[in-house]
């Protein structure tokens, strides 16, 4: 099982971070974005971001995971650079911009580089602790999987209900974008239980 929309098969040698365990990837990510924030400087977070751009291409990932990380975040930065115009403060704003895409960069390395299945697999070791208090592992797992799987999907059906509202030289009317999206991630809600039920999870 590969990671829907997120995981880059191998195209090179140096492809170095899918021969590292999911673990080792983890706990790298971990330790990278703390060092940065604890940092507190500017600097550092625009630094750490540009090395985490460059070493997407330079692992064998292509530019194009970054360039959809970047897309993505580039509300939530011009807010953030609003907000710290509008306070006087533009130090803050780069040093939060740059601790965020720095985050976010490393962050997608780590899933473009990893498949569910291994990261599954991780994430239901670091639960069996929870068996303990009645908690079963591969629930929790599941529970990732679903949602792992949902965030592409519900990313995937907002930009097809945002290119039909376009074509059809819709303006000012939201609610014809944002209800056919409910229905279909109800649809898909229906059928996964289906499915699930199916299986005999409940």
């Amino acid at each position: 099982m590969s990671m829907v929309g997120l995981y880059v098969p191998p195209r090179s040698r140096r492809a170095v971070l899918h021969r590292l365990s999911a673990g080792t990837k983890l706990s790298v990510l971990l330790l990278a974005v703390a060092a940065v924030v604890a940092s507190a400087n500017a600097y550092v977070a625009v630094a750490a971001a540009a090395v985490a751009a460059l070493l997407h291409p330079l692992c064998g990932l292509g530019v194009r995971p970054a360039l959809r990380t970047l897309r993505a975040l580039a509300p939530f930065l011009a807010v953030i650079v609003l907000f710290q115009w509008l306070a006087g403060d533009w130090t803050a704003a780069v040093r939060v911009c740059g601790q965020l895409m720095a985050a976010a960069l490393l962050a997608t390395m780590v899933t473009a580089s990893t498949r569910v299945s291994e990261m599954l697999d991780l994430f239901e070791r670091l639960a069996r602790p929870l068996a303990r208090l009645g908690a079963d592992p591969r629930r929790v797992s599941l529970v990732l999987a679903m949602t792992i799987r949902c965030i592409p999907m519900v990313a995937s059906a907002w930009r097809t209900s945002r290119e039909a509202y376009l074509a059809r030289g819709l303006r000012g009317r939201p609610d014809a974008m944002v209800v056919p999206v409910i229905v279909g991630l109800l649809r898909s809600a229906d059928a996964l239980g289906e499915a699930l039920t199916a299986r005999g999870i409940d």
